[in-house]
């Protein structure tokens, strides 16, 4: 079977057919790769990197493993691919117009990503196979550090031409000031966010970046 999908054939008499794929090209339909791609992240939550599988991801699908091995060899392919898609649909840099605006916008953002329910489970294991797999930690440094870096960069940027910051602040740190508290909090000691503590971090880390 060469795609997800066959047509019938046509009847005598029936209207020339378009033309189709060339014999022996898969033809992917775009829902079912959605659909393989959302039972990733569901996998990952309930049981980890280590104990998933190809078969698992596609009965959480509701396809067959062939329709997950035409588009990936691998379990770690699968995954690989699924954290770059993540990655570059990264969100822009918020543009209050004051660094304590931008700060508390950015701090919500994450803190709403590292409390959703998959995210919490998936992230952290993540982490813990990057440690055994290069290739993931590769893309787990892209999708996590990366695009954030690049974030942080323009807040910072911003700041500086606004007279908020030196013209010499360094992004990297502001990103460890402002993310380490919040994903150490979520994603490691798993304590939630009380009220008012977006606000007196984002504070915080402006008073550390301004000191």
């Amino acid at each position: 079977m060469s795609s997800d999908a066959t047509p019938a054939p046509s009847a005598p008499g029936d209207p020339a057919p378009t033309r189709r794929a060339p014999a022996g090209a898969a033809v992917l339909r775009e829902d079912v790769t959605e659909a393989i791609r959302a039972a990733v992240f569901e996998e990952l939550a309930a049981v980890g990197f280590a104990r998933m599988s190809i078969e698992g991801i596609a009965r959480r699908a509701g396809v067959g493993k062939t329709a997950v091995y035409r588009r990936w060899k691998s379990k770690l392919a699968l995954v690989l691919d699924l954290i770059t898609a993540v990655a570059a649909e990264g969100a822009p840099a918020p543009d209050t117009g004051s660094l304590h605006g931008d700060v508390r916008a950015l701090l919500e953002v994450a803190a709403a990503a590292l409390s959703h329910p998959v995210a919490s489970q998936v992230v952290p294991d993540l982490l813990v196979e990057a440690a055994r797999h290069p290739e993931i930690a590769d893309a787990v440094r892209g999708a996590l550090l990366d695009g954030r870096q690049g974030v942080a960069a323009r807040i910072v940027r911003a700041a500086a031409e606004r007279g908020e910051l030196p013209e010499d602040a360094d992004p990297d740190r502001a990103l460890d000031l402002v993310l380490g508290p919040l994903y150490w909090r979520l994603a490691v000691v798993r304590t939630p966010v009380p009220d008012g503590y977006l606000d007196d971090l984002a504070r915080s880390a402006i008073a550390a970046l301004t000191a």
